[in-house]
């Protein structure tokens, strides 16, 4: 399936789009601290949203130059202003006209894409979280709209507790599902395969349901 380099907004973020025949959503990745849209675990999944027919628009929210800055990686305010410019990017994008969104955030990306969807509950139709951080959005979570689900290793302790604390807090639909033996960044065999299927089922799901309200 072929990919298109894209530029987005003022600051040229560099974004890689794949929009499959038939499209039936489209899903913003956020990544997460240290990463970028090259991530071969954004990619897997990626991959495996674009065969169940949803399009995905990888993207760096930072330029070459913040991303050596290590206060910016955690500055998830500008995270949440270039993820509201990917958001406005694809309403504005004539083939993207009237696709339902969602997002793909991982760790503090994660937080990001929860105070994006907060901040556009009109605009943001599902939100998945892997090994998120949402304590760092928690005082948009409440305000939180979209269908989400959150998705931890089940050995990665800290997070699971900060995403048990998350689901408690947010007022919409929303799921917790616990990867058995897992770490942070799901390198056990089998475990990123999970996370795929369980995001595909999720988005596949709650876009189409979005796309016929």
């Amino acid at each position: 399936m072929s990919s298109e380099s894209v530029r987005i907004g003022p600051p040229a973020l560099a974004g890689d789009l794949v929009a499959p025949p038939g499209l039936r959503g489209m899903v913003v990745f956020a990544h997460g601290s240290g990463s970028s849209r090259a991530s071969p675990r954004n990619r897997q999944v990626a991959g495996v949203l674009n065969a169940q027919g949803l399009g995905t628009l990888l993207l760096d929210l930072l330029t070459p130059d913040e991303a050596a800055d290590r206060r910016l990686v955690f500055d998830i305010a500008l995270l949440t202003r270039r993820l509201g410019l990917a958001i406005d990017w694809c309403g504005d994008r004539p083939a993207l006209h009237g696709v339902p969104l969602g997002l793909f955030g991982a760790s503090t990306g994660a937080a990001a894409a929860l105070r994006a969807a907060a901040a556009r509950p009109q605009e943001v139709a599902s939100v998945v979280s892997r090994g998120g951080r949402p304590d760092l959005a928690a005082e948009a979570l409440g305000a939180v709209r979209a269908p989400t689900l959150l998705i931890v290793g089940g050995d990665d302790a800290e997070v699971l507790a900060l995403n048990r604390a998350a689901l408690r807090a947010l007022p919409c639909e929303k799921r917790l599902e616990v990867v058995p033996g897992a770490t942070h960044l799901f390198e056990e065999p089998g475990a990123l395969d999970t996370v795929a299927w369980l995001a595909a089922d999720w988005f596949v799901d709650h876009l189409a349901r979005s796309a016929t309200r």
